[in-house]
């Protein structure tokens, strides 16, 4: 930790892992985090995603440690030559996301960053791509565009990817809610023409991102990412989503979701679904 990095501020990681069905993969995986005196809030996973979402927090020595020892992990037990699941992958530690919380700015963010890359190429051999605010070059800001292209050099590395644990994407960004939205029909080209409606670089809501993925039968999902969950709330996202599956003749099954969230959005959420102006 640099002596600008006061050991007071707080940071949030929430890495994502491909490996949504080992138990005993996903328990070391927590179980190492502990170790670095991290504190994991919140465990997710997902059998047909075959991936699972931690959030952890702590300080920067913490989360910078939690973030090389589930790379570690990752490596030792995560083989993608394997790897089979619907949502979209480049590394047995895909994501890693840097998150400033108290105290902490997004540059503090950046910092942590690229130090977990440099360590981790270090350590284990794997390169890493960096987004977001993280980005050391402006088309690779967005996560979709790295994983869109496969040629692209790593930012840390010599190599293109491991043979086995392949890249991460490591960012610094703000909070993020990361939502789901599960339609009652077997129709996967609804769930993505759906996605392709509502999300912003298509021009649907703002800070807005979205994919359309199959679920099981007689199930599909619009898999969502609100960047900026003031400018455009929550409920918002549903509510669109409703009706255009409605005009299809479709019904929301449920919604799900993935780790944690502010409590101004579901605050946000509950005064519109409780028709109040207060809470």
């Amino acid at each position: 930790m640099t002596s600008a990095m006061r050991s007071d501020r707080l940071f949030e990681i929430v890495p994502n892992l491909s490996e949504g069905r080992d138990e005993t993969t996903i328990d070391a995986a927590c179980a190492a985090v502990a170790r670095t005196g991290a504190r994991l809030i919140d465990r997710s996973s997902d059998a047909v995603h075959h991936r699972s979402v931690l959030t952890i927090v702590g300080d920067a020595d913490s989360v910078l440690a939690a973030a090389v020892t589930l790379a570690e992990v990752a490596l030792e037990r995560i083989d993608l030559r394997g790897h089979r699941g619907v949502h979209p992958r480049i590394g047995a530690l895909d994501v890693l996301p840097f998150v400033p919380l108290r105290d902490a700015t997004v540059e503090d963010a950046v910092e942590l960053a690229h130090r977990a890359g440099a360590e981790i190429w270090k350590r284990c051999g794997v390169p890493s791509f960096y987004y977001g605010a993280a980005a050391r070059n402006p088309e690779r800001r967005l996560l979709p565009e790295i994983r869109r292209n496969l040629d692209w050099r790593p930012d840390e590395g010599d190599v293109l990817r491991h043979a086995s644990a392949g890249a991460i994407a490591i960012g610094a960004r703000d909070v993020l809610i990361a939502f789901n939205v599960e339609l009652a029909s077997g129709d996967l080209g609804v769930a993505r023409e759906i996605a392709l409606a509502v999300r912003e670089r298509n021009g649907g809501l703002r800070s807005l991102r979205a994919l359309g993925l199959p679920r099981e039968e007689g199930c599909v999902q619009v898999s969502l990412n609100l960047t900026d969950y003031a400018a455009t709330p929550l409920y918002r996202v549903v509510e669109l989503i409703r009706h255009l599956a409605a005009e299809r003749g479709i019904n929301v099954l449920r919604c799900e979701l993935v780790g944690c969230l502010p409590w101004a959005a579901v605050e946000a959420s509950a005064a519109y679904y409780l028709g109040v102006t207060r809470l």
